[in-house]
């Protein structure tokens, strides 16, 4: 589906001025020109690649860990996951994460999905590995992660998403890509 054409539609940006830049994320404005010649502004965020991963057991259940979000201030479920650091590679970097937040060491991870958010205006790739396999190595690492960490039926995790339990992308990505491939039989 990936399509290398350069269609009349592409938008051009002309250079871009940081506001803000911080270790997690970039905030700058770009000057867009659209092919009729229109030119304006528009708020652009840039940030560090991050994996996250699915870690499936036997049972066919998800670890998922039951976190507070500041931001909007709500208690959710979520993939343990984190920012890709420099020099690592992302799988790395997502078998890192999921014992760093539940104690659980992950079976080997392969690659699940990749996304981006919030394409319009932000560049943060996001991607999602998955794991059939984890053994327990002890209490998390990082305490300040999860409220909980629970192993929860994959078809309860797609009720949480319809209900919402579960509310970040990537983890609402990674639970209906489960579904669907099981659904498929390729799970």
């Amino acid at each position: 589906m990936a399509d290398s054409r350069i269609g009349r539609t592409q938008w051009t940006i002309h250079g871009e001025r940081v506001v803000d830049a911080t270790r997690r994320a970039h905030l700058s404005i770009a000057d867009v020109e659209l092919p009729d010649g229109v030119r304006f502004e528009q708020y652009v965020i840039r940030a560090p690649r991050s994996a996250m991963v699915a870690v499936l057991d036997g049972q066919g259940r998800l670890l998922l860990m039951r976190r507070h979000r500041l931001v909007f201030d709500r208690w959710v479920w979520e993939l343990p996951g984190g920012y890709v650091d420099p020099g690592e590679s992302a799988a790395a970097c997502a078998a890192r994460e999921v014992e760093e937040e539940t104690g659980w060491r992950p079976g080997p991870v392969e690659p699940l999905v990749s996304f981006q958010t919030w394409a319009a205006t932000a560049d943060a790739e996001n991607l999602l590995f998955l794991a059939r396999s984890a053994e327990y190595v002890g209490p998390p690492v990082d305490i300040n992660e999860a409220e909980e960490v629970a192993w929860v039926p994959l078809d309860r995790a797609r009720s949480s998403v319809s209900e919402g339990e579960i509310v970040g992308a990537g983890t609402v990505i990674a639970v209906l890509e489960l579904v669907t491939r099981r659904a498929l039989g390729d799970l």
